[in-house]
């Protein structure tokens, strides 16, 4: 790869750089269910890279518009990670094709990697451990949406991304995920690449629908694309 023109990426988990079969969504509907919500599978879709704290607190509201009281919503919470644990060791989660092999390129040409997640950290723990991406040989950090006052569509957990890899133009990160939500992380965060990947939950249609700067297939182009603004700025 040339000399980038970014200082950092951030990349979403789930469907982004992990292949988990989209479970987690299902595992929130399962577990709203079982605490006396009934989402359709709109509600659930309009979830998606949401911090799952935020989601299910929101699915709880009952009729009158009053949110699940706080001890109420830990033990949901701890219910979900439960669940999500056990469908995670029925069907382990894989890296996405492709995206270990762009992360390396991406951090051989200088470039930190950070993830960032709507999960937890004992959640995280789970994925990375089960793919074998546990400690700093991968990536330069992990965000989560506990680590922050809000979760995506803010752009808090982007920030707390530089500040972990030591970034502070916002015009040379880069911002990738699968859901809209995503997207408009990267835009409320004013970074200068906000990338819609099309390995996930969302489609090209609707991620399409959403202001980003690129559209790509998976994490794995981003090198390729990354070298390409390069060039191109060289001319």
């Amino acid at each position: 790869m040339t000399a980038p023109r970014i200082d950092l990426a951030v990349f979403d988990m789930a469907g982004t750089t992990i292949d988990e079969g989209l479970r987690v969504y299902q595992v929130l509907a399962d577990t709203a269910r079982a605490h006396g919500a009934d989402p359709t599978d709109e509600d659930i879709n309009r979830w998606h890279g949401a911090a799952k704290h935020e989601a299910l607190k929101a699915l709880l509201i009952d009729n009158e518009g009053i949110p699940p009281e706080p001890d109420r919503l830990a033990l949901v919470v701890e219910d979900f990670r439960r669940r999500l644990q056990t469908a995670y060791a029925a069907q382990p989660p894989t890296p996405l094709p492709g995206v270990l092999d762009a992360m390396t390129q991406l951090r051989e040409a200088g470039i930190k990697v950070v993830l960032n997640t709507g999960f937890d950290h004992d959640i995280v723990g789970l994925l990375l451990g089960a793919i074998g991406w546990e400690g700093d040989t991968i990536v330069d950090g992990v965000v989560c949406g506990t680590d922050v006052p809000q979760g995506r569509p803010a752009p808090f957990m982007i920030f707390r991304a530089m500040e972990l890899a030591g970034v502070s133009d916002r015009s040379r990160v880069l911002a990738a995920g699968d859901t809209p939500r995503d997207l408009a992380a990267g835009v409320n965060a004013g970074v200068g690449y906000v990338v819609g990947v099309l390995s996930g939950a969302g489609t090209a249609q609707e991620l399409g629908s959403h202001q980003h700067t690129h559209l790509l297939r998976s994490v794995a182009d981003v090198p390729a694309l990354v070298s390409a603004m390069t060039l191109e700025q060289a001319r």
